[in-house]
């Protein structure tokens, strides 16, 4: 997880030509999935671009994945000061780097790249977001004024209505404008004419015109020449009619004004309760993209680091047992799918003679072999009673499984011991193939990968092996010595006994690696075999043989795993491998010679 420092321009260097920020590289550690975890890539930075390689030998043949940084958003992980991630809508980067320092470093770097791309500032942003406005908007407003129109046609029938008083009305104005201008040229004109009688008075007689002035009588009063103008004196206009139809038009026009004002009220109120409606709908529909983008989110960057397991983990423990019990089922049916193939496959396993597994032999692990036979011979075999606190957890006909909780910082190291009784098998067969590493793969579905390191002597062998993963759980690897046994009998009438004993080991050609969490082991299978009389003078058969066999493990799975999964996981996984086993090994030995 280191990154060398490599870097082939600093924060401050910029190009002249282009005034852009010269390129910046090195390696840095990259989360690609959670099978292989980190690994370290060439990361170059470049053009407001952030790319990575294999290898920087590797550059020639093209990047691996690229970024641009115009939108990235860069977050410094809150608990690991060496990692930072960088996410672009759905991409997400995790990257570590060996320092705080180096970390430092690229985040700066990376910023100063983004600040000087000429994206995203605030200038286009109110620039797009206008432009967005007002393209919204006129489809609002175009929408919904031909939804109005369509379904509004009492308010156009009104408005029709109106534009019909409105031509009434203006050739009544201008018919009365016209009357009133005749009146105005008709008043001049006779203010004109009283100024000269009244000027001509002393001169001329009193006499009628004829062009109907005035009349001067003796008793110096005058008469109006002109006869009274009639109502329809002025060019023959109705003066009073046309009154009248000016005010029914301006009623008129008033009451469906009234009528129209009314028709909008209502109207509006059915357009605020359907715009009410479409802004809950609305809501929902925003609300519903939220989450299914929160959900995409989530499980697009499920197989993140931050959905390990961990102190921090992100994943609460119902998702955690929820995500192993579903990635152990997949592993269950892929294994009845191999199952029947396995069995086809005879694979030739030589039994060594029984009296190799009774001596104590010669390696430098003697004494600790011993050790653990001993205690396991001592306490394995003990009943269930007394005060070991055994809880039966499992019980299913022959096979009973115990458990006695104990926690060590946090980390479960619940001992199990289960008891089952398998008939048709010896002891030593039941050994022979669970300690046999020629045929470990065969029944044991668990394992990923298994080669062993050393072979201490014929019945003792140095083992490693890794466990397959199981999302979110780290994946596990054990380094164990593998003995077998053969526990001499120490009266006649003591059944026959065998034991494997598997107990974790240090080695320095398999050393814990930052791939694997390293789980520490202590395990025994103790078998007994049992035999009932034949009848008569028939020879003893595997109908005669009953097997009893005392498995106990004690393992420290190392990590943060939930308490709660491991010992669910327990739960379910410790008898269906009892059964696997035995019916192996039943398959294996029917048909063929008993071996005591």
């Amino acid at each position: 997880m280191s990154e060398k420092s490599s870097s082939s321009g600093s924060d401050e260097d910029v190009d002249p030509e282009s005034g852009q920020q010269a390129e910046h590289g090195g390696v840095l550690s990259k989360w690609t999935n959670y099978i292989h975890g980190w690994q370290d890539r060439w990361v170059v930075l470049k053009n407001n671009t952030l790319s990575y390689y294999k290898s920087e030998d590797e550059r020639e043949y093209g990047c691996r994945g690229s970024l641009c940084l115009s939108k990235a958003v860069i977050t410094p992980h809150e608990f690991d000061e060496c990692r930072f991630d960088i996410s672009v809508n759905d991409s997400l980067w995790y990257l570590r780097a060996e320092d705080p320092e180096q970390r430092l470093e690229w985040i700066e770097s990376i910023e100063l790249h983004k600040a000087e791309s000429g994206y995203g500032s605030e200038t286009s942003l109110r620039r797009h977001g206008s432009m967005l406005s007002l393209t919204s908007a006129a489809s609002a407003l175009s929408a919904t004024s031909a939804s109005s129109f369509k379904k509004g046609h009492r308010l156009r029938e009104k408005l029709s209505e109106m534009e019909t008083f409105r031509d009434i009305l203006c050739r009544q104005v201008d018919t009365l404008q016209k009357y009133f201008d005749s009146c105005a040229d008709v008043v001049s004109k006779d203010e004109f004419h009283r100024d000269r009688v009244e000027d001509d008075d002393d001169d001329f007689p009193t006499t009628t015109r004829p062009d109907g002035e005035y009349n001067h009588n003796n008793n110096g009063s005058k008469e109006k020449l002109f006869a009274p103008a009639s109502p329809k004196g002025m060019n023959g206009i109705d003066f009073k009619g046309e009154a009248i139809t000016f005010k029914a038009t301006t009623a008129g026009i008033l009451s469906t004004l009234s009528h129209c004002i009314e028709l909008m009220v209502k109207r509006e109120d059915s357009w605020q309760k359907r715009l009410d409606k479409e802004l809950e709908k609305r809501r929902r529909v925003e609300d519903a993209y939220k989450c299914a983008m929160h959900e995409l989110k989530k499980k697009s960057h499920y197989g993140g680091p931050d959905y390990e397991e961990g102190p921090n983990s992100l994943i609460n423990e119902d998702e955690f047992f929820d995500a192993v019990e579903a990635a152990l089922d997949r592993q269950d049916k892929i294994e009845e799918q191999c199952h029947s193939e396995k069995v086809r496959i005879s694979r030739p396993s030589s039994v060594t003679p029984g009296d190799a597994y009774s001596t104590i032999g010669t390696h430098r692990y003697v004494n600790k072999v011993e050790e653990n036979v001993q205690n396991h011979m001592t306490y394995s075999l003990q009943d269930m009673g007394g005060d070991a606190n055994w809880q039966l957890v499992i019980e299913e006909g022959e096979m009973k499984v115990y458990r006695r909780e104990v926690e060590e910082n946090g980390i479960v190291l619940d001992p199990l011991k289960a008891t089952h009784s398998v008939k048709g098998v010896t002891g030593h067969e039941v050994c022979h193939y669970f300690w046999e590493t020629d045929v470990r793969m065969d029944w044991e579905t668990t394992i990923e990968n298994f080669n062993v390191v050393e072979t201490l002597s014929d019945n003792a062998v140095i083992v490693y092996q890794t466990h397959k993963r199981v999302w979110p759980a780290s994946q596990r690897d054990v380094l164990y010595l593998s003995a077998m046994r053969k526990i001499m009998a120490t009266n006649e009438n003591d059944p026959d006994t065998w034991l494997v004993c598997n107990f974790s080991v240090d080695h320095d050609n398999a050393l814990p690696t930052n791939r694997c969490v390293r789980a520490k082991i202590n395990v025994a299978m103790i078998c007994q075999t049992l035999v009932s009389p034949p009848e008569g003078d028939k020879e003893i058969s595997r109908d005669n043989i009953l097997c009893k066999i005392t498995y106990v493990a004690n393992v420290n799975p190392g990590g943060w795993a939930p308490a709660s999964v491991l010992r669910a996981v327990a739960k379910r996984e410790y008898p269906k491998f009892l059964k696997r086993f035995t019916s192996y090994v039943q398959e294996k030995t029917a048909g063929k010679p008993i071996l005591f």
